[in-house]
């Protein structure tokens, strides 16, 4: 039995360029990145350009733009366009990590110096503001009790009201609570502590304290608190809802022990950044906490300070070495503080995560 062989007509092959095209080597995008960055210091030295960003730019500029046309040689110019997209990418990120870490270096260098047991255990009673010595323990006692007086109330308040607008919303009312919540996330904080300064302080007569502060950051916080704990509960399964409800379970128990209990690793995280996001805020503390150099550990009476308004008042004085490095130690403090509140939620979100196979 014979094979027949037939061939292709030439007229017959597919035009364009062929599925295999060529690439360029995994070394290249490395390579094109430190050619740049000597090209780009070159450019900078020879041009004058005194700022080290300036050079920065333009290295970035040669990155973005000898991908391309390398890529565009070699691989064509559709390649050429996935590359260019990366390359945007890749130089945002650098731009916004860049800062990032210039800014924690900085903090670290000089914070470092200051920050040790006497620092973190003693206040500013006693001591000149033109002098060495003293501490932040008075501030950090401040900083808090007063975030947690704030997410005691922010939090149960937020969690209910983000219940109300997933379970139970519709019509009216739940459209303007939406809207509500919308403008108060972009209210500036000076105008939530002058509020609470008017109602509380003036029109009802209550004295500077903690708690006047807490009452302000509250109402910074609600607003994150509502709309992160809204966008869990979203997504838990309308089918668990459903199963809950051909059981005969009741929509309240519902909530409470399946629709809850399935977002809180989310809910938490929410809370917890929410928490971050006021810890460092400085306004509401200097019209309504006041301030004092002393401990005090009632946040009901009297002035109290806090680490954002200690950092300014250390760092307002002029030409003062002690208070710089002072205002810089506590600076170190509160990044730790805020990171280490970050690491938090991102370890119980992985912790209560759906894990594959549940």
């Amino acid at each position: 039995m014979s094979t027949a062989t037939t061939s292709v007509p030439a007229d017959a092959r597919p035009l364009g360029r062929p599925l295999t095209a060529n690439r360029l080597p995994k070394w290249t995008p490395p390579a094109v990145a430190a050619g740049s960055i000597t090209l780009g210091c070159g450019i900078g030295a020879v041009g004058g350009l005194e700022s080290k960003l300036q050079w920065g730019l333009v290295s970035a500029i040669l990155f973005v733009v000898i991908s391309y046309v390398l890529s565009a040689q070699v691989e064509g110019r559709r390649q050429a366009k996935d590359r260019l997209a990366t390359s945007v990418v890749w130089v945002a990120f650098i731009l916004a990590v860049i800062p990032l870490l210039a800014l924690t270096i900085y903090t670290v260098q000089q914070g470092a110096k200051v920050v040790d047991g006497n620092f973190l255990s003693h206040s500013m009673r006693g001591v000149r503001a033109s002098g060495p010595g003293g501490g932040i323990y008075h501030a950090l006692i401040g900083t808090l009790q007063q975030v947690f007086l704030a997410s005691l109330m922010a939090a149960p308040v937020g969690l209910l009201t983000a219940v109300y607008l997933v379970e139970y919303g519709r019509g009216k009312l739940a459209k303007a609570v939406t809207f509500f919540v919308d403008v108060m996330t972009g209210v500036p904080s000076i105008v939530a502590g002058l509020f609470i300064l008017s109602v509380w302080n003036l029109a009802l007569g209550f004295n500077y304290s903690g708690f006047s502060g807490s009452l302000a950051l509250a109402i910074l916080m609600l607003p994150v608190v509502v709309r992160s704990t809204e966008e869990m509960l979203k997504l838990v399964p309308n089918e668990l809802r459903e199963a809950s409800y051909a059981l005969g379970v009741p929509k309240w128990k519902t909530i409470l022990r399946i629709v809850i209990p399935t977002a809180i690793g989310g809910i938490t995280t929410g809370v917890m950044l929410a928490v971050a996001r006021i810890t460092g805020e400085t306004a509401p503390v200097m019209l309504l906490v006041f301030g004092a150099d002393y401990i005090n550990n009632n946040p009901f009476d009297g002035p109290q300070q806090s680490l954002p308004m200690y950092i300014w008042m250390q760092y307002s004085q002029v030409n003062n070495q002690y208070g710089y490095a002072r205002a810089w130690g506590a600076a170190l403090v509160l990044i730790a503080f805020v990171m280490g509140l970050n690491l938090i939620a991102r370890g119980i979100a992985r912790w209560r995560s759906p894990k594959a196979g549940h």
